[in-house]
């Protein structure tokens, strides 16, 4: 497949399982994402691929460059959902989102779905060079865990990309900037939407969540809102689209004041999508 012409204008992302610990310590996943233009790549991992892995991955990403206009991946359930629409997506022409899915496209990045794996040579090959190479460094520093293996992989990510990367054929980059005050914890969280009870919680998966009065908005009984679980295991709780309260460890709230989730910022490049193809028009 031939390259795209700049840096983040396609991100392939894919995860490896492999025991990349040779036994040392516990079978692992390596998820990754590689820029098309420059063969850029982002590490990370994790016991299994799971959407946690996926939102912390992009969250380094996006932190540091913006959101890339494209992510292409294999049709895995993180990022193509299995379900049906509803007649009122199918009416609005809203196409059913996994919770990937939906914080890919609050910030504005298409995701395309490869037919094999042959489609995402890239990253494929990535694999391979990193099974090869990176298992035999890690066995060389004596790596035996998930915590390590993440902490070799901020040096060797660094090595890996100034031994593989290559030059864009045009220069500049097509990362989109974020707002200043995106809400980035909620967007890169799995959000599930209740109705608070009288008892002021909310049961999510089996989990009873408080949910106090929340000074900025005063009650919540009986409104719906959004529960976010955020990666760093924290919860967040958005009201019509406003974040009011943080939950952290010991179920210690921490009160905000109503800032709205923002998305990326706007440019004269919008996305069209039309069978999963993403269009970009000026």
């Amino acid at each position: 497949m031939e390259r795209k012409p700049t840096f983040g204008e396609m991100l392939q992302v894919d995860a490896s399982p492999h025991d990349w610990l040779e036994g040392r310590g516990p079978r692992l996943a390596l998820l990754g994402a590689i820029d098309d233009a420059t063969n850029q790549a982002w590490l990370l991992f994790r016991g299994a691929e799971t959407t946690e892995g996926y939102l912390s991955l992009m969250r380094g990403i996006v932190t540091r460059y913006g959101a890339p206009l494209t992510l292409y991946s294999d049709r895995h359930m993180i990022f193509t959902s299995p379900r049906e629409a509803t007649i009122e997506e199918q009416l609005q022409g809203i196409e059913p989102l996994t919770q990937f899915g939906r914080a890919m496209d609050e910030l504005g990045t298409c995701i395309t779905n490869a037919q094999s794996p042959q489609a995402k040579g890239r990253i494929e090959r990535l694999w391979n060079t990193l099974q090869d190479r990176l298992v035999v460094e890690m066995r060389l520093a004596g790596v035996a865990s998930l915590e390590e293996a993440n902490r070799f992989l901020v040096k060797y990510q660094v090595k890996y990309n100034k031994q593989f990367m290559v030059k864009a054929a045009v220069d500049g980059s097509s990362f989109r900037p974020l707002v200043e005050d995106i809400d980035l914890d909620a967007v890169l969280s799995v959000r599930e939407r209740r109705t608070v009870a009288h008892d002021s919680t909310v049961k999510v998966n089996g989990r009873v969540i408080s949910v106090p009065e929340a000074p900025s908005v005063g009650s919540l009984i009986g409104k719906k809102v959004d529960i976010c679980f955020v990666p760093d295991g924290s919860i967040l709780v958005l009201s019509k689209g406003k974040r009011v309260a943080r939950i952290g460890s010991g179920g210690v709230h921490e009160w905000s004041k109503p800032t709205r989730l923002h998305s990326l910022k706007r440019t004269p490049l919008h996305i069209v999508r039309k069978s999963g193809q993403a269009t970009y028009v000026a």
